[in-house]
C-alpha cells in the first residue's frame, strides 16, 4: 500500500521523524512536503495534494500533520474519495479505520509525542475496515455523496 505523508510548519519536525520510522518498516512512502521548515507556510498547500492522491487510489493511505490536526482534516475531506479523521490517541485512530474506513489520518503535533504518533499510525495502517453491517452501510452512504458531487 502506498502511504503519502505531508505536514506544514507545525507538523514538520514530527513528519521528518516519522519518515525515518516508516522507511525502516519498509513502507512505500512518498513525502509531499513541506520539504523544509517554513514558519509562514499554509497547511492547505500540503493537505490538498495529498488528498487528491489518496482520493484517486482505493488502497492508498495518507498521513497529515499540523499543530491541531483539524485544518488539514477539513481540507482533505473536500477531495472526492477521501475519508479523513483527526486522531488524538490510539482508540480514535482505531475507530477511524475500523468504523469509518478512513484513508487519511490527521495528527495534532502539539498534543502528541513521537511514540504516540507511531502507535496511532501503526494502528491506522494495519486495522481493517470493520465487517459490521452498520459500518458498511454508513460508509456506503458517504461514498454515494462522492458520486453525486
Amino acid at each position: 500500500m502506498k502511504v503519502y505523508i505531508g505536514a506544514d510548519h507545525g507538523g514538520f519536525k514530527l513528519k521528518e521523524e516519522l519518515k525515518v520510522w516508516l522507511k525502516e518498516l519498509g513502507h512505500d512512502m512518498e513525502d509531499l512536503g513541506a520539504f523544509s521548515f517554513l514558519p509562514e507556510d499554509d497547511f492547505v498547500d500540503y493537505a490538498w495534494p495529498l488528498a487528491l492522491k489518496v482520493g484517486g487510489d482505493e488502497v492508498a493511505r495518507g498521513i497529515l500533520i499540523c499543530r491541531s490536526g483539524q485544518g488539514e482534516c477539513i481540507v482533505a475531506n473536500k477531495a472526492k474519495g477521501v475519508r479523513a479523521v483527526t486522531a488524538w490517541n490510539e482508540k480514535s485512530a482505531y475507530a477511524g479505520r475500523h468504523d469509518n474506513d478512513a484513508n487519511v489520518v490527521c495528527l495534532p503535533a502539539d498534543y502528541i509525542s513521537l511514540e504516540t504518533a507511531k502507535k496511532m499510525i501503526e494502528i491506522f495502517l494495519t486495522t481493517p475496515f470493520g465487517t459490521e453491517e452498520r459500518f458498511r452501510r454508513r460508509v456506503g452512504k458517504v461514498r454515494n455523496i462522492d458520486i453525486n458531487l
